[in-house]
């Protein structure tokens, strides 16, 4: 009807459940049960909501379900056979069989339909297109008369689902002629454009009649002349099951576009048919029909998203009220409804677990989790309130098995009215009754007002995974809109269903299928319940006591060299007392008691907060989580000192300054180059730092630094220090402490970790360097330290060589203006250089350590508002400095910017991107709306798009100095990634056992490999696919490409597809079940695709390595090898020595081995490092190669000589060192040559028109020949 011109839309087509608990380590996480509702969803493969809410309409069809699961093996065949040749296994009513058994009755969130849609013959591109629903209901019943042709459900589609519908002419009175023209039809097509409802399109259709007459006479075949004519139809038979296809899809033919009619079309739910039918005898249920479905379509003509309310005939699922009928109400309650609702007593232990549990989404509670909910729900604990009285929790909940059971080996509790899984037992209708009291009672305690469940069968909305419950009312919701009704299912009220079939999912299944999903529910459980294992297993870091210490009010380990630390893994649901018994079997003989404590590690040490003191209480309920640190001691001292715990102890580390009198012999000691970096590390000041106790008194924390009561503390206060202070060099102020701070403590001062603290005695103020004025102690930088030092290259553009740069210093202090900086230098280069300097505006940047410049600082600012230190180095360049409310930025076009390449540009910071994006192009003179902008990764790599082209700049987290790259096209959109897919061209040789190709080298054929020579790739076009579809969907897709129509591969796996960075290969995706977005694949990634000739699947820490012989006494290579290299087992270098060695035939000692780096042609020797042995650490380090220093990856080079036959152990061949020269050549060339950036980009194209849209693809469904 309209092919794949619908596109998902991923806000409403993609449903996951969100996962609150965090996975910590272990499988993947299986399924998740059903949900509130008790009914089962259908995942989404893509584009797949249209055959989604089609097949769950079909689903809650009782007949046509039944009459499906009538049809057994030996008419069917059975799935096993499909592959046995001349067997007819006709697959599709099988695996719809299966499907509609496993949405009943399979315990789990959502169903796959990937089983289906493989018999219906769609590769995984098909899945992600999006197609019709009215053109899928045709095609799909079509496919089911074909697939179900001589058997007896043969004509159970007509029996359902077929009626007719008969043209009459009636013309000239004379002869009474009358033709007539019988039609039938599976599904009515209504009118929506110029009409307001269902019935009104009927009655045009049915009762109204064509009348042909002046112009426009008939020709009776009778009379053999022209006569006035009227022609009408009318409904002869009518179905079971009358569907309603809403014709919602227009084109203007003035505009020449497709659009939507949105406008308000009624329907009712219950319709009577009499007026349009050709025989109205009878009574009115022959002609009445309910409403029992709507497929409803959200989004315009060229996107959007399917989803279906449906009504529960037999009453499979769990109504509930939707959530805003279910929210508190701000009306006062009256006294009846309180009476109504009573709280649980609080009291009553039996009641508040009762209600804690049947308030739970799943009705079942970790009954290590129960104590916890209790405390906060109730605000007291199961220990304190109730244990005395009735033990512990276990064993209540033991004691009470008429109420509570027990399930998931006793994990798990829930109540007896609430069984867990759906299959196990079927509730009848006492046992709803009984569950919906008890939520009820549950829920009545609360402040809202909850209204009960209506009776009878309710109405649901299955949107892809997600079922929630709504009303009646909510249909008149889709009346209009963008989210409007699009096809409509009515029935037969003459249609009854048996008492039997209501709650009731097993009804009329066959026992095949039954059996198969009690396996099935059987193995969710059991991976639930290992995943839940998993999950639940935590690592504690121990700390033993008697390899701590007590210093500065922290714990310090008393010898470095020897780990203080070991790591337990435990279940956390497993008690404290569990946790003690297992450190005491893990440690030597423990002499008294053992106490655990939390403890946590701050910058002064490691500080003791509370001790786990209940033996009875779970991890869990004690809080404790992954990676907490707990402290194994006596509970009362470490090593003779007693040690304060609780948050009000926690120890702050702080910058103890002292004055240092005596600049000259610190200098001879080495210890002056700390001093002279900075004002604040000026000569006159020494720091150190020191820890105390959060709760010690400002006085404790002097005598213990052993000061004076005389002496001076003060804290560090920027802006205090008055005009005239320091005047002519920098300076810094302190706020002196009151007399009555001496006795408040570090918190309550609001001392935090870093903190400075200075120490003067009286005499301390006879120095020129502290000067005391009120409250506030001013420190003086002595005059030698006020000078900045400015340095000018006038000769780093357009390729000139470097010269020494033109350096002048400056007198500054910390209040003076960057401004007065400037201006003082250019006057001193001026008049170094003799002559003016060129260019209108000049700015000061300063370096860092790398040599890279920095933004250029705001001349507003004085020396220390900026940053700046002084007797530092500033850079005189030239452009324009940004201002206080601007921001400085670095940008490219197309592709991460070379060092120095990057233009720069100035902007408000209420700039927003697309006003940013506007000026950028402006500056680089392109034009055009296909560009957007994007970050640069950590890895200097181009990143993720800015998606909000309204934000402004700061929300975005962009700051001074960021770098952004001008992207060409448009955004992408969310959730759907372009792609572009080169070809490795060519031959792939398949691997050995050993891991080699099978291709040997000819000691004959000395060709050798040049070392910075790159694999040959060809540009193939590009592909649009969702970022959740797996890596098998990449490369069916990829296969489409005309460009690789010749490229032919029995299966995905005789395919590797590679990562590209900048043309070269980085890494080969793993996992062919694993989506691009769990792989880090984003839009704009480039990939290989490589042809194998064996079937290949990765594991993960298999690396894909390419190796090169040396060619003994020459410096060069054999032709490079492929190598598969596990390194999951052993990642050393003697397992790959090893590995090699095995291939060559020789000794692993006799190789020697490197690693190529084709960015610097440079070889790196990797050793064993048998020697290298950490100071802290007694143990020997890791010895992987997959870690530092050489980070072996998919697709490096690996050097081997044979040093029996070559004691040459240079690696570097004659074009290695060729390459080395240029680049050393191009760096010095390219230094502070921005212009060449520019240059490129005026190459650029200009933005061209935007592309058309992808051909559409008719749908079909694939049946084989069963007649």
């Amino acid at each position: 009807m309209f092919g794949n011109l619908f596109e998902e839309d991923d806000e409403e087509g993609s449903s996951s459940m969100s996962s609150k608990g965090r996975v910590l380590k272990g499988p993947e996480e299986p399924p998740p049960p059903r949900g509130r509702s008790n009914l089962c969803g259908i995942k989404n493969q893509g584009g797949t909501c249209y055959l989604n809410s089609l097949l769950q309409t079909l689903l809650f069809t009782p007949e046509f379900r039944e009459e499906l699961f009538n049809l057994g093996p030996e008419e069917l065949g059975c799935l096993e056979d499909k592959d046995t040749p001349g067997a007819k296994v006709r697959v599709i009513p099988l695996q719809l069989q299966r499907l509609f058994a496993r949405l009943l009755l399979v315990d789990q969130q959502s169903a796959s339909t990937a089983e289906l849609t493989d018999s219906f013959g769609w590769n995984t591109t098909e899945g992600t297109n999006q197609h019709d629903v009215q053109e899928l209901n045709r095609i799909l019943f079509s496919a089911l008369e074909h697939s179900l042709v001589g058997t007896s459900g043969s004509s159970f589609i007509n029996s359902l689902y077929h009626g007719t519908i008969v043209n009459s002419i009636i013309v000239c009175k004379e002869c009474g002629n009358v033709s007539q023209r019988q039609e039938d039809f599976l599904d009515l097509t209504a009118c929506v454009s110029g009409v307001s409802s269902l019935e009104e399109a009927l009655w045009s259709m049915f009762v109204e009649e064509e009348v042909f007459e002046g112009n426009n006479l008939y020709r009776c075949a009778q009379c053999n002349k022209l006569v006035t004519a009227v022609k009408s139809a009318k409904m002869r038979k009518l179905p079971p099951f009358m569907t309603m296809s809403l014709l919602r899809f227009s084109f203007d033919f003035t505009k020449c576009e497709r659009y939507k009619e949105t406008g308000r079309y009624s329907f009712p739910l219950r319709i009577n048919l009499r007026p349009f039918c050709e025989q109205t005898k009878g009574d009115d249920s022959d002609y009445s029909y309910e409403l029992f479905s709507v497929i409803i379509h959200k989004g315009g003509c060229y996107g959007g998203h399917y989803h279906v309310y449906i009504k529960d005939i037999d009453q499979l699922g769990r109504w509930e009220p939707p959530e805003e009928d279910s929210k508190p109400k701000t009306k006062k309650k009256s006294s009846e409804s309180k009476v109504c609702a009573p709280k649980p007593q609080e009291d009553d232990p039996l009641s508040i677990l009762t209600a804690i549990i049947a308030q739970e989404p799943s009705k079942t509670v970790l009954v290590d989790q129960l104590g916890q909910k209790l405390l906060d729900k109730f605000c007291f604990s199961w220990n304190k309130k109730f244990k005395k009285q009735y033990g512990a929790i276990g064993k209540f909940l033991q004691s009470h098995s008429d109420i509570f059971m027990l399930v998931s080996n006793g994990s798990r509790v829930t109540l007896k009215a609430n069984p867990p899984s759906p299959l196990t037992e079927v509730p009848g209708p006492q046992q709803s009754t009984d569950s919906g009291e008890t939520t009820t009672d549950a829920q009545a305690g609360g402040d809202q007002e909850v209204e009960d469940e209506p009776e009878g069968s309710h109405w649901f909305d299955l949107n892809d995974s997600t079922v929630t419950s709504i009303r009646e009312a909510d249909i008149e919701k889709q009346f209009q809109g963008k989210e409007s009704a699009y096809m409509l299912f009515y029935r037969k009220t003459q249609l009854q269903r048996p008492p039997q079939a209501l709650n009731n999912p097993q009804y009329k299944v066959p026992l095949q299928l039954i059996k198969m999903a009690q396996e099935e529910n059987t193995k969710l459980q059991q991976l639930r319940e290992e995943f839940e294992a998993t999950n639940n297993t935590i690592d504690l870091h121990l700390h033993l006591a008697p390899l701590y210490k007590l210093e500065n009010g922290a714990l310090q380990p008393i010898c470095e060299q020897q780990p203080g630390t070991t790591t337990l893994s435990f279940d956390r649901r497993k008690t404290v007392g569990d946790l003690r018994l297992s450190i005491y079997q893990m440690q030597d003989p423990w002499d008294g008691d053992m106490a655990l404590t939390v403890a946590k590690s701050l910058p002064a040490g490691l500080h003791l907060y509370n001790t786990l003191t209940d033996d009875g209480v779970s991890l869990y309920s004690a809080g404790i989580t992954n990676n907490t640190d707990l402290f194994v001691w006596n509970g009362k001292e470490v090593c003779g000192a007693a040690v304060l715990t609780g948050a009000e102890w926690e120890p702050v580390l702080l910058t103890v300054v002292r004055p240092f009198l005596d600049p000259e012999n610190n200098m001879e000691d080495g210890g002056d180059e700390d001093h002279t970096l900075s004002e604040s590390q000026a000569p006159g000041l020494r720091r150190e730092a020191r820890g105390f106790a959060g709760g010690a008194t400002l006085g404790e924390v002097r005598a213990a630094l052993g000061e004076p009561k005389d002496s001076v503390l003060c804290q560090e206060a920027w802006g205090k220090v008055e005009a005239g202070a320091g005047e002519g060099g920098g300076a810094s102020g302190w706020r002196v402490f009151p007399p009555d701070d001496m006795l408040r403590t570090l918190k309550e001062l609001s001392l935090k970790d870093g903190d400075a603290l200075l120490v003067l005695e009286p005499q301390s103020f006879d120095s020129s360097v502290f000067t005391l004025n009120g409250d506030v102690v001013t420190v003086t930088t002595p005059s030698d330290c006020r000078w900045l030092q400015v340095d000018h290259q006038p000769n780093i553009r357009h390729g000139q060589k470097e010269e020494e740069p033109n350096r002048v210093k400056v007198l500054a202090t910390g209040n003076t203006l960057l401004m007065e900086v400037k201006q003082r230098a250019l006057e001193k280069i001026q008049e170094l250089e003799q002559k003016p300097l060129e260019g209108a505006e000049y700015c000061l940047r300063q370096v860092d350590c790398t040599g890279k410049l920095l933004p250029p600082v705001c001349e507003e600012l004085s020396v220390r508002e900026a940053g700046v230190r002084l007797m530092t180095t500033l850079t005189l360049c030239r452009g324009r400095a940004p201002k206080a409310s601007q921001l400085f930025l670095n940008f490219s076009v197309g592709a991460a910017p070379s060092a120095g390449l990057e233009m720069d540009i100035i902007v408000e910071k209420t700039c927003t991107v697309k006003e940013c994006l506007k000026q950028m192009l402006d500056t680089v003179g392109l034009e055009g709306t296909g560009w957007h902008l994007r970050r640069l990764d950590w890895c200097e790599e181009v990143g993720e798009p800015l998606m909000d082209e309204d934000a402004p700049l700061p929300d975005l987290k962009i700051s001074n100095g960021e770098t952004l790259i001008i992207a060409e096209g448009q955004l992408p959109p969310k959730g759907f990634l372009k792609l572009c897919v080169w070809l490795f061209v060519g031959e792939s040789r398949p691997c050995t056992a050993n891991g080699f190709t099978e291709a040997t080298v000819n000691g004959g054929d000395h060709v050798p490999l040049c070392s910075c020579s790159s694999p040959e790739l060809r540009d193939v076009g590009q592909v649009e696919i969702s970022d959740e579809a797996s890596l098998d969907d990449l490369k069916t897709q990829a296969l489409t490409l005309p460009a690789l129509s010749d490229l032919c591969v029995p299966t995905c796996a005789f395919l590797r597809v590679w990562q590209l960075e900048g043309r070269k290969l980085a890494r080969v995706l793993r996992g062919p079940q694993l989506t691009l977005r769990k792989l880090k694949i984003t839009g704009g990634t480039s990939l290989c695709i490589q042809q194998l000739f064996k079937e290949e699947n990765l594991g993960p820490k298999e690396v894909v390595l390419s190796v090169k012989m040396g060619v003994p006494g020459e410096g060069r290579y054999y032709p490079s090898e492929e190598l598969l290299w596990d390194a999951s087992k052993d990642p050393s270098p003697r397992s790959l020595r090893s590995c090699l060695a095995s291939h060559y035939g020789l000794s692993p000692d006799s190789l020697l081995l490197a690693k190529f780096h084709p960015d610097k042609h440079t070889w790196e020797e990797i050793s064993s490092w048998n020697q290298q042995v950490s100071k802290k650490k007694k143990k020997k380090r890791t010895e992987s190669l997959l870690g530092g220093p050489f980070h072996l990856m998919d697709g490096d080079t690996i050097g081997v000589k044979n040093l029996l036959i070559d004691n040459n152990r240079d690696f570097c061949t004659v074009e290695d060192r060729l390459c080395q020269q240029r680049l050393r050549e191009q760096a010095q060339m390219n230094k502070g040559d921005q212009a060449a950036g520019f240059n490129c980009t005026e190459q650029k194209k200009k933005g061209g028109p935007p592309k058309a849209r992808k051909p559409e693809v008719g749908l079909s469904i694939s049946v084989g020949e069963f007649r």
